[in-house]
């Protein structure tokens, strides 16, 4: 079988771990025989079958990086939503997953690249650039890394603890849109040009940028940072939700 074929085959994994993230976020490993890896950035889709044969698939970014065919996706939970609910509230250690992956090319970050990178992310938004930070350290690269999260409050932040601490390397900054925690600088607000300006690798660094979200919030945070003159070219987006 191809590469190509394998990549585009359905797997069946086994729900190794689960551990919570936020109140409404869920972090599981699978163990997908015939993954054989990904890239960071990397995403897989995970398809649902209903007692009536009914299917719901949806995809989601890889926390996870390297060889192997052990893999961690990082729900959230949508309140409508037909296959989140399920994995961050119901799936159980031993429980069966039809996944479909790695998936992408694009929005990746490969440790042969040497610019500098800048993460920015909004909310859950965190995950495909958490696999980079990963990889990052995984790998021993000496590309300086920076990372903007912006989150509503601080009890929302996805790898919270591995952030508090990130590998040598990797510098974190982190933005509160409604709260704060104690004794924090600034009140709650929205992310601005401003922020980005003061908090993100200037233009003439010309570093590769990532970033990561709600539509909205990546529609903006490219917008300002094109317009604060770097080349669109090196901004990369991935977003969730409504256009």
């Amino acid at each position: 079988m191809s590469r190509g074929d394998s990549v585009g085959a359905w797997k069946l994994g086994v729900v190794a771990e689960t551990r919570t993230l936020t109140k409404s976020a869920r972090s599981i490993m699978l163990d997908v025989p015939g993954w054989g890896g990904n890239i960071a950035g990397q995403h897989a889709d995970v398809r649902l079958t209903a007692a009536d044969g009914y299917q719901a698939v949806r995809s989601y970014s890889v926390a996870s990086v390297g060889t192997g065919d052990r893999i961690e996706l990082a729900v959230d939970r949508l309140p409508d939503g037909e296959v989140s609910p399920y994995l961050v509230d119901e799936v159980m250690v031993g429980d069966e997953l039809e996944v479909r992956g790695p998936l992408g090319g694009w929005f990746v970050w490969r440790p042969d690249q040497r610019e500098p990178v800048q993460l920015v992310a909004g909310g859950s938004g965190i995950v495909p650039l958490m696999a980079m930070i990963r990889s990052h350290h995984a790998t021993g690269s000496t590309a300086p890394f920076r990372l903007l999260y912006s989150l509503r409050t601080p009890e929302d932040a996805f790898f919270r603890e591995a952030l508090l601490a990130p590998p040598a390397g990797v510098d974190v900054t982190w933005h509160y849109t409604r709260e704060v925690p104690a004794g924090w600088e600034h009140a709650p607000r929205r992310l601005t040009a401003t922020d980005l300006a003061t908090s993100t690798f200037p233009p003439t660094d010309e570093p590769a940028m990532y970033v990561c979200g709600p539509t909205g919030f990546v529609e903006t945070v490219a917008r300002a940072l094109v317009d604060l003159g770097h080349d669109p070219q090196r901004v990369k987006t991935e977003r969730f939700g409504g256009t």
